[in-house]
C-alpha cells in the first residue's frame, strides 16, 4: 500500500469538499503508516464515499451507524479483513425521556440541542423516531457520559438521557411521499425545478449557489443527466431519491422519486 497525495483526488469532488478530501486521505495515510485499523467518527454518504474512493482496493471498509438503515456511520478502516462485532464500533444508543403527553419534540430542535451542547457534530449519528413521540439517537460510545450528564434540555422541554441496548431500537418512520412528475429532460435543473415548482432559471441559481447536491456531493453544472438510484438535494426544500424513469408516448419522461421534504415547523 502507497500513501495518497490528496491533490491527486481534488479533481473529483467540488472544491468545498477538498478539506474533507485532506481529511480521508490522513485516515487512509495513517494505515499505511501504522499498520494498524482505525475507526472514524461518524461520516456522512458523501464523506464515506469519498473515502472509498481515496482507499481504493487498498483498504477493507467496514461500516455501522446503529441501525442498519443508519445514514451517518462510523468506519473501521483496515489493512486486513477483520470479522467485527457492533460493540466493535463503539456506537452507543440513547432514548430521549421527556412528558410526550404535553409536548412535542422535532428533528431539527434535537439536532440543534447536540449539535450546540459543547462537541463536534461527527461525534453523534442519526436522530430517529417512530412518528408517536419516541426519540432515539445515536453517539460514540466514548463520549456516553457526557450525553447522559449534559443533555437536561431540548427547547424548552426538560429531558433525561437513557442509554438503551442495541436490540431496542425502534423501527424508524419514514415519513417520504411518493412523487411522478413529467418533464421534458433528466437534466438536474428540469427535474428539481418539476419537483419543487420552481423556474428551470431559479434551479439553475441555486446550483450556482451551491445550495444542490447529488449523491451527497455539491454540484454547480445544471446539465447532469440524473438516473435511477441518484439522490438529490435541494437546500430549504428537502431530498428525494429517484426511483423509476420511464418514456412517455410524448416523448417526455415519467419520473418516480421518494421525496422528504424540510419540515418548515415543529
Amino acid at each position: 500500500m502507497k500513501k495518497r497525495q490528496a491533490s491527486s483526488f481534488y479533481p473529483y469532488f467540488e472544491q468545498e469538499e477538498k478539506s474533507t478530501v485532506d481529511k480521508m486521505v490522513g485516515f487512509f495515510n495513517r494505515i499505511v503508516f501504522k499498520h494498524g485499523a482505525i475507526l472514524t467518527d461518524f461520516l456522512d454518504p458523501g464523506q464515506r464515499d469519498i473515502l472509498k474512493t481515496v482507499a481504493g482496493n487498498d483498504a477493507f471498509i467496514q461500516e455501522f451507524g446503529g441501525f442498519a438503515d443508519a445514514e451517518k456511520m462510523r468506519v473501521y478502516l483496515s489493512e486486513e479483513w477483520e470479522n467485527l462485532r457492533p460493540s466493535d464500533y463503539q456506537v452507543s444508543a440513547f432514548e430521549i425521556v421527556y412528558p410526550a403527553k404535553f409536548v412535542k419534540l422535532s428533528h431539527s430542535s434535537i439536532l440543534g440541542t447536540l449539535a450546540n451542547s459543547g462537541v463536534e457534530t461527527d461525534t453523534f449519528g442519526d436522530i430517529i423516531t417512530d412518528g408517536n413521540g419516541k426519540w432515539q439517537f445515536f453517539a460514540k460510545t466514548e463520549l456516553k457520559n457526557f450525553f447522559l450528564e449534559q443533555i437536561k434540555r431540548v427547547g424548552r422541554t426538560q429531558v433525561k438521557i437513557k442509554e438503551i441496548p442495541l436490540r431496542n431500537i425502534l423501527i424508524s418512520e419514514d415519513d417520504s411521499v411518493q412523487k411522478t412528475e413529467i418533464i421534458a429532460s433528466l437534466r438536474i435543473d428540469a427535474v428539481l425545478a418539476g419537483l419543487s415548482k420552481n423556474s428551470r432559471g431559479q434551479i439553475k441559481k441555486a446550483i450556482k449557489n451551491k445550495l444542490v447536491k447529488i449523491n451527497w456531493h455539491g454540484t454547480e453544472d445544471s446539465n447532469i443527466m440524473v438516473k435511477v438510484g441518484d439522490v438529490l438535494s435541494l437546500r430549504h426544500f428537502g431530498r428525494s431519491k429517484i426511483m423509476d424513469i420511464s418514456a412517455t408516448r410524448k416523448g417526455k419522461y415519467k419520473v418516480v422519486l421518494k421525496v422528504w421534504q424540510t419540515k418548515r415547523h415543529g
